[in-house]
């Protein structure tokens, strides 16, 4: 009984080094070779890869955002940091995580 209870409030991390090293490099190829306009395709692919290998409290977690969404962000944000001469800028890394969070599930639910 009491491995039991341990196993449901477990957190851990599935992800191996080789699936992180594949999914930084096809990432940064396609945000460089198409000049950081699918930067938000990569961003969706690393953090699907992580989230979808996380379990929190026996629970894993499931990550359904799509880069579609992000892009239409993405450019606002770009417009954004360009109108205000760079200080936007500051805020994007903040807005990035609110969204990864906003699109962020338990597989379960």
């Amino acid at each position: 009984m009491a491995k039991e209870l341990d196993k449901a409030t477990d957190s851990y991390f599935d992800g191996g080094v080789l699936q992180l090293i594949g999914w930084s490099i096809l990432g940064s190829l396609v945000t460089f070779c198409t000049l950081f306009i699918c930067f938000p395709v990569a961003v969706c692919w690393n953090y699907r890869w992580q989230i979808n290998h996380t379990v929190v409290n026996g629970r894993r977690l499931k990550f359904n955002g799509k880069a579609g969404s992000l892009l239409g962000h993405w450019i606002l944000w770009e417009l954004l940091i360009i109108i205000t001469f760079g200080i936007f800028g500051l805020w994007v890394p903040v807005k990035i995580e609110k969204w990864k969070a906003r699109n962020t599930t338990f597989a379960d639910a």
